[in-house]
């Protein structure tokens, strides 16, 4: 059977820019809650100033332009079509890497990283360690079609993807993820060990659970504590669990308060820095949040809450002895021995630049040095 891929381009309607920022325009403002700071919420001078920036100086034509500027192609799997960026590289030996976005992310999550991957002859890196990237878009988020039934998981994505490395004709490659592509990866490797010849992860990976607790020595059981004060914030696993589809309703509605709800996780995301646009250009933030605008896809990425990211709900990506695996973020002597014991650790950096939670858009450089550090070892 000979499956079609399709040449793909973005071309959003100029009716849907202009209703977008006449919305904009006619916001109908919340009065401000007593309280400091953001703990009730984005205060609402800050997202006021950023729907401004948003109507009158973001330039959605000039990033449309600039993300057509890579291949972009369709192809349907399982019944779903699926959109994804597609970038050879010049150098001969160049290893195929397909990257994994997150939520509340799409594939420009990884925009800023491509080149770099690609072309590391032009920008300062070893040529010998050049990747073909593969980017596709998750179902249900940007343009990949949404699930039409209930029940998908990370390792049904995971099948997808495997499937779409072999219509590339890619026998050998590598995957690399964080957030929600952290699961699907570590899942490509359980069903494709043969070919996936490396795992690289943001972070995620030798978490605790309450389930390790017994086995804790007294300081791990002080770190465990302490983790415990860290779990702040909207969980959205809950949220979206209990009812995606009557928040969608208002998110789908309303661009300021998609905004509002997209900039607040992002910046719950965040931790390192007071506004998330101290960590994340501004433009790209907004690039990610009008695609969801765009493509009406509040409702129907929130599947890997609905569905649960593991077969009991929530859990943290499952680990594998199957492929090497490497992190970002190395973590503590606990966490590298709950990691260990689930996953064959191929590298454990304790020295890269901090950063929050959406590597690839905050220290894109150091990112991909460290995902070119990790394939070294294992190819």
């Amino acid at each position: 059977m000979t499956f079609q891929i399709r040449p793909f381009r973005i071309e959003i309607p100029q009716a849907d820019i202009d209703d977008l920022n006449d919305r904009l325009a006619r916001t109908r403002w919340t009065r401000q809650l007593p309280g400091q700071g953001r703990e009730r919420g984005v205060p609402v001078a800050y997202l006021k100033d950023l729907v401004e920036y948003w109507r009158t100086e973001f330039d959605w034509r000039a990033q449309e332009a600039k993300l057509n500027e890579f291949p972009q192609f369709l192809t349907e799997i399982d019944g779903l079509d699926v959109h994804f960026l597609h970038v050879r590289s010049s150098e001969p030996d160049a290893l195929p890497l397909l990257l994994t976005h997150g939520w509340p992310n799409t594939f420009v999550e990884f925009t800023e990283s491509i080149a770099l991957l690609t072309d590391p002859r032009n920008h300062g890196g070893d040529p010998g360690q050049a990747f073909h990237v593969v980017i596709p878009s998750v179902p249900g988020f940007a343009f990949s079609a949404p699930p039409a039934d209930v029940g998908m998981k990370p390792r049904t994505v995971a099948r997808m993807w495997v499937e779409l490395m072999a219509r590339l004709g890619y026998e050998r490659y590598g995957v690399q993820g964080g957030d929600l592509g952290a699961y699907v990866v570590q899942e490509m490797a359980i069903a494709a060990p043969d070919h996936v010849v490396g795992v690289h992860i943001d972070g995620g990976i030798g978490m605790p659970t309450i389930d390790d607790v017994p086995t804790m020595t007294p300081d791990e059981r002080a770190e465990w504590d302490m983790m415990q004060k860290w779990m702040t914030g909207v969980n959205h696993h809950v949220l979206l669990h209990a009812a995606p589809q009557t928040f969608a309703a208002a998110w789908t509605d309303s661009p300021a308060g998609l905004l509002a709800w997209l900039v607040h996780k992002f910046t719950e995301f965040s931790p390192l820095v007071d506004r998330v646009e101290e960590a994340i250009d501004l433009d790209h933030l907004l690039t990610n949040i009008s695609l969801y605008w765009f493509t009406d896809t509040a409702a129907t990425s929130s599947w890997p809450m609905y569905n649960g990211l593991g077969d009991n709900g929530f859990e943290w990506p499952a680990g594998q002895k199957l492929v090497p695996v490497g992190t970002y973020g190395g973590g503590s002597a606990l966490m590298r021995r709950l990691a260990e014991r689930d996953n064959t650790i191929a590298h454990w950096p304790e020295d890269n630049p901090p950063a929050n939670h959406f590597i690839a858009m905050e220290v894109p450089r150091a990112h991909t040095a460290d995902i070119r550090a990790f394939f070294a070892k294992v190819r």
